[in-house]
């Protein structure tokens, strides 16, 4: 699965040394993956390897395996506290100074799973320098509740808006759960399109056929992408007045539009699709 992985267009491939491996199996693992890392090409999706918790005696070897092999990211489950990432950063910098890599080059992307987890989301998240992403994980946030993950996901809304506004104000990504019935495609769209109306930035997937619908919903649409542009040259034209006053339209456009609208344009530059506009 792992020589195949890049074909099907993932932002992230993420590359699993924990639930998916038996305790059996953690060495022969570890040597696949650091043998992928090492010999094959991802081409432009972003290499993430989840170690197991550091609530395990496997998560040291984990990383002294696989940070020689410069993974983009190493993402940390079951992350409880602050304690955790800082522990794991002091780990990886002496891993990458012994392998001759950068120090703070290797980002970490840690996945909430529990109510302690959760009510330490935001100083987990500005734990580190390397920290890009927080995620929840709710298969394993609902069993530490007591309850049903649900296609509905209401047992997980107010989890879901405590993670945003962390992620949000620790000024990382937010990375919503996976969805586990893969043959509901219904289901997953509106499960990812009430992600995005909440503020994540991405959501996880554990099927290929998954992938072009979280592209599809998250990408900007033509009439976001045209508002952006026209924000960009209200702000060109205020400027050039020499005044700090932005309007569009009879209407003040303040800070809050402008930032929506920067990262509306970075989005759709970095997927290409400025040039798409004026087709729409």
């Amino acid at each position: 699965m792992i020589q195949d992985s890049m074909i099907y267009g993932a932002d992230t491939i993420l590359i699993d040394l924990e639930d998916s491996v038996s305790v059996y199996e953690k060495d022969a693992a570890r040597y696949l993956v650091k043998y992928a890392l090492r010999t094959l090409d991802f081409g432009k999706s972003e290499v993430a390897v989840r170690i197991n918790g550091m609530d395990t005696p496997y998560w040291r070897h984990d990383i002294s395996m696989i940070i020689p092999e410069r993974p983009d990211m190493i993402r940390l489950p079951k992350a409880e506290s602050a304690g955790d990432v800082k522990t794991l950063d002091a780990a990886i910098s002496d891993l990458e100074a012994a392998s001759g890599i950068k120090v703070g080059t290797t980002k970490i992307m840690v996945s909430i799973e529990s109510a302690r987890g959760l009510k330490n989301a935001y100083d987990i998240a500005v734990a580190s320098r390397r920290m890009v992403a927080i995620a929840i994980g709710g298969e394993d946030f609902t069993a530490d509740l007591g309850v049903k993950k649900t296609r509905e996901g209401n047992e997980l809304l107010v989890a879901r808006g405590e993670l945003v506004l962390a992620a949000r104000a620790a000024g990382v990504d937010a990375i919503d759960s996976v969805f586990s019935d893969v043959n509901d495609e219904v289901g997953f769209r509106m499960e990812t399109e009430k992600a995005k109306a909440m503020g994540f930035t991405g959501k996880s997937v554990i099927n290929p056929r998954q992938i072009p619908i979280v592209h599809d919903v998250f990408k900007p649409t033509c009439e976001e992408i045209e508002e952006a542009l026209k924000i960009k040259e209200a702000i060109k034209e205020a400027e050039s007045r020499g005044s700090g006053v932005i309007s569009l339209n009879g209407k003040m456009v303040d800070r809050p539009i402008v930032k929506r609208a920067e990262r509306t344009l970075e989005l759709a530059e970095m997927l290409g699709l400025i040039k798409e506009v004026a087709a729409c």
